[in-house]
């Protein structure tokens, strides 16, 4: 059987599992589809607020489930060498997933052209003016990567716990892990107060995951009735390209990194980690997900040792779906003004979009918000550029939900090569296909 067939046989798996979650996507469309939100306002405000009330009650432990979960996890590698060959192993893996995903993007949308659709729309002078823009910045050099590494350290820790602001946390809370692992066991009543607050969001998460079914379907239908079938007019293309790019990440980059660095059976995988996908689709949020990522992967035989350390970092620094998205939506805005593509700027707003997508919190919309740091870089903004963007926003709830899938999946790809690599994988627990459901 091949490996493509060995994947769709696992989602299908993973859905008749997890039926209530897939009925609650489909009858979110149909719902969205047949009550629009222009004719039926009243019924719409209700299914947003319920679809964000479901998000905000996940996020409420993500914050204290990352820092509990990585302060567990480097102080249970303790030893500084074992602790730098698995932070080499995820940057490396990360890395390789993230620059596929930013090439995939940039051929699709250099061969189909999704630009090309909307170019009708725009004033010739407007784009001529944007021309200018950009060919003033690329002769100027101008860089913003001094001010983005400034942004990454956090000044005050605990304002960046106040905001949500998760990258400053993220290296606050390494710092610090790393302190722990190394003054020994007098962190013993630190780690355990970690460990405690660790065993209680996951409790929470159990109970939360029980409004899995109506939060999805409340998301999917709001998103599916503010827009309709009409939100792909002019920009069907741009969204066909992000359709082939996930397929391609999904169908053929994972299972490739799992055959070359791993022997971790890509069907048995993606079996375990389906409720996630679905999830991370309804939500499109790979924060609001972590919890759930993390059960389908300890509970599938991934030791709590490298969840602990690889998932929570992933969800906030590997973005390979908000990477192939931002690729793809600056090169749909730069056809669509005209904007001449040389490969050094090509190359550019891949590089950007790299460092744009680890610098995108892993809630929806985040990742069009920062893909201003791409388009700064070449010389734009997003307030020069109002009608590309309204095509980009009449599609961004579809869009985040496709990026999401696909960094979610990939925060699990790479926690299972590690996991094969360390031999922290129970492959009875990963090939028993009657393991209890998790909700």
């Amino acid at each position: 059987m091949g490996v493509h067939m060995q994947i769709l046989i696992a989602i299908l798996l993973g859905i008749k599992r997890n039926w209530h979650i897939f009925f609650g996507l489909i009858a979110g469309i149909v719902v969205g589809i047949l009550f629009p939100a222009s004719s039926y306002p009243v019924a719409h405000k209700i299914l947003d607020i319920t679809g964000q009330a479901f998000i905000n009650i996940i996020q409420m432990v993500v914050i204290p489930l990352v820092i509990s979960a990585i302060v567990i996890g480097i102080s249970s590698i303790g030893d500084n060498k074992q602790l730098a060959k698995f932070g080499k192993k995820m940057i490396f893996y990360y890395t390789i997933i993230t620059v596929a995903a930013v090439a995939i993007g940039a051929i699709l949308a250099l061969v189909m052209k999704p630009g090309l659709n909307a170019q009708s729309f725009i004033s010739p002078d407007v784009a001529q003016e944007m021309q200018g823009y950009v060919s003033s910045t690329i002769a100027e050099q101008q860089s913003n990567l001094a001010g983005i590494f400034l942004g990454l350290i956090p000044k005050n820790p605990f304002h960046a716990l106040s905001t949500g602001d998760m990258i400053p946390i993220i290296i606050f809370v390494l710092i610090f892990s790393i302190a722990l692992a190394k003054i020994g066991e007098i962190n013993r009543p630190v780690v355990s107060f970690f460990e405690s607050i660790f065993a209680a969001t996951m409790k929470v998460t159990d109970w939360i995951m029980y409004l899995a079914a109506p939060g999805v379907f409340a998301l999917t239908a709001a998103s599916v009735s503010s827009f309709g079938i009409s939100m792909f007019e002019g920009v069907w293309r741009y969204f066909l390209v992000l359709v082939l790019g996930v397929i391609i990440q999904f169908f053929f980059v994972y299972p490739m990194m799992l055959k070359i660095f791993s022997k971790v059976p890509v069907g048995k995988l993606y079996t375990a980690i389906t409720e996630a996908i679905m999830v991370a689709f309804g939500t499109a949020s790979s924060s609001a997900t972590l919890p759930l990522t993390i059960t389908c992967c300890e509970k599938r035989g991934i030791s709590s040792k490298i969840c602990s350390f690889v998932l929570p970092l992933g969800a906030t620094l590997n973005m390979d779906g908000t990477a192939l998205m931002q690729t793809v939506a600056v090169i749909f805005l730069a056809q669509t003004y005209g904007i001449e593509l040389s490969l050094i700027l090509i190359l550019q707003i891949a590089f950007l979009a790299i460092i744009a997508s680890s610098t995108c919190a892993g809630i929806p919309g985040a990742g069009l918000i920062t893909i201003a740091l791409v388009l700064n870089g070449i010389g734009l903004t997003p307030e020069q550029l109002v009608i590309g963007f309204s095509f980009l926003f009449a599609l961004e709830r579809l869009a985040d939900m496709l990026r999401t899938t696909a960094n979610v999946a990939s925060d699990a790809v790479v926690a299972a090569i590690i996991a094969d690599n360390e031999n922290e994988i129970n492959y009875e627990l990963l090939n028993n296909d009657t393991y209890k459901d998790i909700v």
